[in-house]
């Protein structure tokens, strides 16, 4: 919402993307490009592991930044996708490269077709980028097997680790999306306000977990997912910080219900965020889920991912061997990672569980049969 140029008080002006506030770079600047490898560098002297790269695919503007108008495809925007901005991501890669242990550059790339993406991860680009399609999908066993299979592929194309999230700061999180009639996600309509069942997200959010950590390749824990947050929607509209909400003539509430901190300790809010409180309100009955509350108890959110990722660390299977979809029956699908099994009931009805020696773990409980809405791994 908004023109993207601002003037300043000389006369001149500057293109903003985003808010006035993030002047955006000219990327065909050689001294930009220059400095930008000067910071890559002064951090990873620090050590650091790599960098998430925000709209990573619009960085690059056509020559000559013309207008958008009124209408157009918005996968054909004149800084949408540019070919030039792989000499960019190219640079970058050259210098990671050049420290002896692995760094990662990771994208936030959003683009119109597998194949463009898969652009992006060549092997002198981009180590991963976030898969947004699987986030997308809902809540549905056609829809992510789906999803899984298109991202298993994309990513062969060039040989890239696949890449599986559930949440960011830009959507509903998951817990909620879940909980709803409609749970997949969409830009144009977040469904605000739309009834939940948070005891049906929670339970859906946790078959969830089990099933992108069982997953081929990088997994990505947005913050607040490990203890089970849900959207908060009923921020107060003054407290309100997402620049879309005041751009759009506050009419399109934003991204601030994903953003709110997460609860560390105590009962009551900030939860140990810390003497000046958070800059969003916590909403109080996060007290039975903070970090504090959650570790050691059994059953919680955050110990099935601790559990989750434990495993995943320890079975070569799951760090190694690639996926084969097994038979089943009913709204469901079961694939195999070696001799480790991972099964969904995405249905209304419980089905049996697929042959084996071993229940490793399960999102709820399970006995001879695999309940509604709930993951497993077998082994």
């Amino acid at each position: 919402g908004g023109p993207a140029w601002e003037r300043v008080p000389d006369g001149e002006w500057y293109l903003h993307l985003f808010a006035p506030e993030q002047p955006d770079f000219n990327w065909t600047n050689p001294e930009v490009r220059a400095e930008f490898e000067r910071i890559l560098r002064f951090w990873l002297d620090r050590g650091v592991d790599g960098f998430r790269i925000d709209v990573a695919n619009g960085v690059a503007k056509q020559e000559g930044l013309p207008d958008i108008g009124p209408v157009r495809d918005p996968l054909d925007l004149p800084y949408e996708d540019r070919p030039e901005v792989h000499d960019i991501w190219r640079a970058w890669r050259r210098v990671t490269d050049e420290y002896p242990d692995e760094r990662a550059l990771v994208g936030e790339v959003w683009v119109g077709t597998p194949e463009r993406l898969a652009d992006y991860l060549r092997p002198d680009e981009l180590h991963s980028a976030f898969n947004f399609e699987f986030l997308r999908s809902p809540w549905e066993a056609g829809a992510m097997r789906a999803a899984i299979d298109a991202t298993l592929a994309t990513h062969a194309l060039v040989g890239a680790p696949p890449t599986w999230v559930l949440s960011n700061h830009d959507v509903t999180r998951h817990v909620t999306r879940y909980g709803r009639a409609d749970t997949s996600f969409g830009f144009a309509n977040r469904h605000f306000g739309a009834p939940v069942d948070l005891e049906l997200g929670i339970r859906r959010a946790r078959a969830a977990a089990l099933l992108t950590i069982a997953l081929p390749g990088c997994v990505y824990v947005y913050q607040g997912d490990e203890l089970g947050l849900w959207e908060v929607e009923d921020i107060p509209d003054e407290l309100r910080q997402d620049p879309v909400w005041k751009r759009t003539g506050y009419v399109e509430r934003g991204r601030d219900g994903c953003r709110v901190p997460i609860p560390w300790a105590g009962d009551e809010p900030p939860f140990g965020f810390g003497d000046d409180g958070a800059w969003l309100p916590q909403p109080a009955a996060w007290r039975e889920l903070s970090a504090a509350a959650e570790a050691g108890e059994a059953g919680s959110m955050l110990e099935l991912y601790r559990e989750a990722l434990r495993i995943r660390h320890a079975e070569p299977d799951l760090r190694a061997s690639a996926l084969e979809w097994l038979p089943t029956q009913g709204e469901s699908f079961a694939f195999s990672r070696g001799a480790i099994v991972c099964a969904v009931n995405f249905g209304a009805d419980p089905l049996p569980l697929p042959p084996h020696e071993a229940v490793l773990l399960a999102s709820g409980p399970v006995t001879d049969t695999l309940p509604r809405d709930t993951a497993v791994w077998l082994r």
